[in-house]
Order: structure tokens, then sequence, then C-alpha cells
């Protein structure tokens, strides 16, 4: 078949479902970082600490990598409690450094309609042993940071952002991980901004600044074998990202892109030089790729008739929750086959994991199991072009209106604006 070779490539323009800003405008710097690493990371250091208004930045591996040196710095501030109480559904990553913490996962089930957690049960989650909760910040749609606080207030416990999908986000005029005791992003692929991989601790707490400082100090930096293959697996993402060649990765099985992956065990470092090198220009590209992110999401509700629960945030991507799973499938299928970047998201709620699910004996999490089941992702990113946004929109348009699956399937279930939540 034209345009196929014998493996079942199809050789089309083919966008990834997230991605950041291209970084090879900025392997210069990254040359210079890997050869003065601590100058380098001492700027990027202080850029963030100006931009998040804190007093405390750690820039590490990756966001479970700062996930964990954090829950390993509040198990030292408190070692009598054990338990961190999370999003039924979220990032494997999350339980994979709360477990690698030595710690208890315990989990909360969500609003389906909000993305946040469901606030009746929170309360009822939190106890004595509580050490912290975690409030995802899914897609980059704030949590309601303020009402966990309140919450964990009475019983001690500490909150910890996960702003990994959320960063350069504001939510009632703050920035998003910096409202909790402790802050995190991350760095990875697909991100707001990207280095390939990494993450960042942020806090203005300086009893917390501390004893993440504690557990920070023991951390290794990469070696150069390490650097150096961190600097090529840049350097092929950010060509084959394009989508005039994301079909080649794509179609390459054994890559697992997209595939979500529980972790037991990970690295655990600090933040190379050479990455920090990279982000030389961070803050200019983050404001820009989050304006196109807030700019593409708008289109799509508008042009699909959403209802608008998250104003002009910059979403990672957009989450749609279609009325079934045999909607969700027969959109995904199509999409893949136009290479929309349509996606699913996390397979399953943590509860479900394969390497844990024993954890969870019992439990169920009916919120998160119905987004696992029927949530779909629009990709937002600066890649997409007017062409593509006609197309996401039109496939969304027929299948809504396909017989099968109902007349107002995307409509009926998009995630509603919560009450006495304003406008971003």
């Amino acid at each position: 078949m034209k345009g196929e070779r014998a493996t079942g490539f199809r050789m089309r323009r083919t966008l990834p479902p997230a991605a950041g800003p291209n970084r090879l405008r900025n392997l210069l710097h990254a040359a210079g970082g890997a050869l003065s690493g601590a100058r380098a990371l001492k700027r990027f250091e202080g850029e963030l600490k100006e931009y998040f208004g804190v007093r405390h930045v750690f820039p590490v591996s990756s966001g479970k990598t700062a996930l964990f040196v954090i829950l390993r710095a509040l198990k030292a501030l408190s070692p009598e409690r054990s338990t961190v109480v999370i999003p039924a559904y979220t990032c494997f990553s999350v339980p994979s450094a709360v477990i690698k913490a030595g710690l208890d996962v315990k989990l909360c089930d969500m609003d389906r309609k909000t993305m946040d957690f469901d606030y009746n049960l929170l309360a009822d989650a939190i106890g004595k042993d509580t050490l912290c909760v975690v409030p995802g910040n899914l897609f980059g749609i704030p949590s309601d940071v303020e009402r966990v606080r309140r919450l964990c207030g009475p019983h001690g416990a500490f909150v910890v952002e996960d702003a990994a999908q959320a960063m350069g986000v504001r939510y009632k005029g703050r920035l998003v991980g910096t409202a909790g005791d402790a802050g995190f992003f991350s760095l990875a692929r697909g991100k707001n901004i990207t280095c390939g991989s990494g993450g960042v601790i942020v806090t203005d707490s300086d009893r917390v600044g501390k004893a993440v400082n504690g557990v920070y100090s023991t951390l290794p930096s990469p070696g150069a074998a390490e650097t150096l293959k961190e600097f090529l697996m840049v350097v092929a993402m950010d060509v084959f990202i394009n989508p005039s060649f994301y079909w080649l990765p794509s179609g390459l099985p054994f890559l697992k892109l997209g595939e979500t992956r529980f972790y037991r065990d990970f690295p655990v470092e600090r933040l190379s030089g050479m990455k920090a090198g990279l982000l030389r220009n961070w803050r200019t590209e983050l404001e820009w790729s989050n304006r196109v992110r807030a700019e593409n999401a708008e289109y799509f509700r508008r042009g699909l008739g959403l209802r608008d629960a998250y104003g002009r945030t910059p979403l990672l991507r957009l989450p749609v929750v279609l009325e079934s799973a045999e909607a969700r499938e027969r959109v995904c299928s199509i999409a893949k086959g136009k290479g929309l970047g349509v996606s699913r998201m996390y397979p399953s709620p943590v509860n479900e994991i394969e390497e844990i699910k024993e954890r969870f004996s019992g439990e169920e999490y009916p919120g998160a199991k119905t987004v696992a089941e029927r949530l779909v992702t629009i990709p937002t990113h600066h890649l997409l072009k007017d062409g593509d946004r006609a197309a996401i929109r039109e496939l969304f348009l027929k299948t809504a209106s396909c017989p099968a699956h109902g007349q107002d399937a995307v409509r009926l279930n998009t995630p509603a604006k919560p009450a006495g939540q304003p406008r971003y």
C-alpha cells in the first residue's frame, strides 16, 4: 500500500498526544551546562525562586523523584505518621513514589465533573496517621488546595501539591504548586516545559525546606556517560516529536510510547547541569506554551459546545468523559487512524494497578473507575495546526451525533464547572 511499510507503518502527519517546546535551539546552552553544571544549576534555581516566589528550590531527575524526596523529608519531620492520601485516579508515578518512600497509600475517590477529590469523602480519608494529602491538579486543572488545607489542619497533616501537569498555571491569582507546604513539577516529555526528564521541588517553608535539603544533599548527580545518553535522547525526542516524523516512533511497539507503567524502583538523582542548560529560556517558553494551550483548549470548548469548566486555563490536555467505554474506543480508534493525537490517559484507577492491587482488596472507587474507562484527551500543544484542530472537532461532532452513542455524548459527559469556582 502506498505510504506504508511491511511493518505496518503509515508515513503521514501524526500528532503526538502531548508535546513541550523544542529544545534543539538550546543545544549550545546544554553543552555549557554540561561543562559548568554548578553555574547552570544555580542560575536555574535562582530563576525558579524568583518566578514562584519561594525561598527553597531543588531540581531533581524526575517528578516522581521530587515527590519521593518530599515524602522522605516530611517523614523525618513526622516520624509517627505513615499514610499518604492521593486521588484514586492519578499518574502511576504518584503511588510509585509513595511506596518507594516506605509509606502507605490511601485513596480518595474523585469527582469526574471537576477532576478533583470528591470532597464529601476526603474528610473521612484524613486521620491521625496521615502524613500528607497530595491534590493532583490533573491536566493542569487547579485543585482546591485551600479546602485541602482546611481539612488537613486539625490533623496536623501536610499538603503536597502535585503540579507535575500544571507548571505556570494560576488559580485565584497564585501559581499552582505554591499553595501547599511543598509542591513539585515534572519536566518530562510532553509537559508544559521539558528537558526530556526532570523534576522540581518548591517550598516557601523554612522548616520543610531544611528537611528536604537534608535528603537532597545525599543525592548523587548524573555521571558523564548518563549525561551524554540523556543529551542524545533529548535530541532524538525533539526530532521525532515533529508531526512529520512522529509516525515512526509511534509505530514501534517496543518503544511503548504513551504506555503508563508502575515503577517499583527508579533512579533518585539531582538534575544534571546539561538539562539546566537546555532550560536556559524556560520562562519565556513556558508562558508561550501555556498561552497556546489555553487558546487551543478554548477552541475545542467552543467548537464542541463543551461546558465552560476551566475558563482559559492552559490545560496540558483537554479531558472529555464520554458516555461509555465503547464510545471512547470508537473515538480513539478513528483518531489513531487519522493521526490526530486524541488518546486515553491512565488505564485504571490506582487500586487496580496490577503490581499493588492487593493493597486495596475490596476497595472500590466508582468515580475514578468511570474516568479510567471513559476518558479521552484532546491535544492542546503548539504543534497543532488549524487543519488538525478542525479535524479533531469534526471527529467529536460526528461521533457524538452517532445514534449508537447518543446525540449528546460529548456535551452531557464533559466535566462541569464546580459550584462557586471562579473563571481563571
